[in-house]
């Protein structure tokens, strides 16, 4: 598989779609075609990442309907795993397995603002990969919640819709707070370092 490098290298970088935007509220349609449009469409996913300096990005947040993620991420070891997943499904711990951890999450498509959400520090992850090949990610620490929150991207769900009311407010505060940054094609053009007015 090629590296994330190798992959944004092929790549066109294209602007982060936010949050209130129709694409990213509704469902996501079933990669059916591996060919070279969706190679280069995870190449641009790629480039885009590497310039907004993420972690995960689901296709929808590039404006595209396709249930399709990739990431370039660190587990709880610190070893920084990547790769691309294809319809994927997430099954996450039950009963005495179960463990919650409470981190600061943010998106790419609400950038400058971060709150906590307890997610399960554990995860497992299936689908397919950019040549419809199985693939399986066992996922812990950051990892898990990147395949956790790159997953409710592809189902219309967005990290804020899981936070409390307070939450929320205080999210969308910071969001407010840090658009002066966030140029509206973002990351195509930079991020800025103005001061707010």
């Amino acid at each position: 598989m090629p590296t994330p490098r190798q992959w944004a290298a092929k790549g066109k970088v294209r602007r982060v779609t936010r949050w209130n935007e129709p694409v990213m509220h509704g469902p996501t349609r079933p990669v059916t075609e591996f060919g070279d449009e969706l190679h280069q469409l995870i190449a641009d996913m790629f480039a885009t990442m590497e310039r907004a300096e993420g972690v995960g990005l689901a296709a929808p947040q590039v404006a595209v309907d396709l249930s399709l993620f990739i990431y370039h991420c660190p587990d709880d070891h610190d070893r920084l795993r990547h790769g691309v997943v294809c319809n994927p499904a997430v099954t996450l711990p039950e009963g005495n397995d179960r463990r919650l951890d409470s981190t600061e999450e943010g998106c790419l498509s609400w950038p400058g603002a971060y709150q906590p959400l307890a997610r399960p520090d554990r995860a497992i992850c299936e689908g397919v990969d950019e040549n419809g090949e199985p693939v399986r990610i066992e996922a812990t620490g950051l990892l898990a919640r990147c395949v956790q929150h790159e997953t409710d991207h592809l189902s219309g769900t967005v990290f804020g819709d899981r936070l409390s009311t307070r939450s929320r407010r205080l999210l969308d505060q910071q969001k407010r707070q840090a658009a002066h940054l966030y140029p509206d094609d973002w990351p195509i053009s930079p991020k800025g370092t103005r001061s707010a007015m």
